[in-house]
């Protein structure tokens, strides 16, 4: 990375902000949202099994299915361009042979590979413990839940990320088995009418050790 890209970068990760007002003016096409999720998934994931699913709320009617879930953040739910609900898909290695065979395809993976690791990988995920599977797929979905503000960031866009919504009710709210997929976080994203607040961290030296 040259020293114009880390700038750049660095200007993404420091100009990021939490905004709790957006401009409702502004609109996200479904080509640019398209494009900013399939960067965003660029995250890395166990296995590469890339368990996370988003739902882009953006019409009015969806919106005013979500309203009564998100009671504490109805600004956010009013003005962004959209809410993105990230969920965690505990039926991911359903698709582990699509993305092993394309890998194939593109030459990123030998044949013979994608066989002996599907056979094994199939083992491990039959006996894998709910818990355990709960717990990686959280992870990776966190993961890709930054990368996802970030590239907002990069796209000219503003976000801010949700817990406080009533999570034992958003799947079924819009039509999804809420035994499968886990309700990561809300990512609201817009272009900000209001700048948000810049934020104190502690120092490194509070919070990491070398040894």
């Amino acid at each position: 990375m040259n020293a114009t890209q880390t700038n750049d970068f660095m200007q993404v990760v420091t100009g990021r902000r939490s905004v709790k007002k957006y401009d409702p003016s502004v609109k996200i096409s479904k080509e640019e949202m398209t494009q900013i999720l399939a960067e965003a998934t660029l995250a890395p994931s166990s296995v590469n099994m890339q368990p996370w699913r988003f739902l882009v709320i953006e019409s009015e009617e969806g919106k005013a299915k979500l309203a009564p879930l998100v009671r504490f953040n109805q600004v956010q739910a009013e003005t962004s361009a959209a809410m993105i609900a990230v969920f965690g898909d505990l039926n991911n290695f359903d698709y582990a042979d699509e993305i092993y065979s394309k890998a194939v395809e593109r030459g990123l993976m030998p044949a013979d590979v994608k066989e002996n690791m599907l056979a094994r990988l199939s083992g491990h995920f039959s006996t894998l413990p709910a818990d355990v599977n709960k717990d990686t797929v959280l992870i990776d979905a966190g993961l890709v839940s930054m990368q996802l503000m970030l590239v907002a960031r990069a796209h000219g866009y503003d976000t801010n990320p949700i817990g406080g919504y009533e999570k034992d009710k958003i799947a079924e709210t819009f039509g999804l088995d809420k035994d499968r997929y886990v309700p990561v976080m809300l990512i609201s994203i817009g272009k900000a009418a209001e700048e948000g607040y810049a934020s104190v961290r502690l120092p490194i030296d509070k919070i990491a050790e070398w040894k």
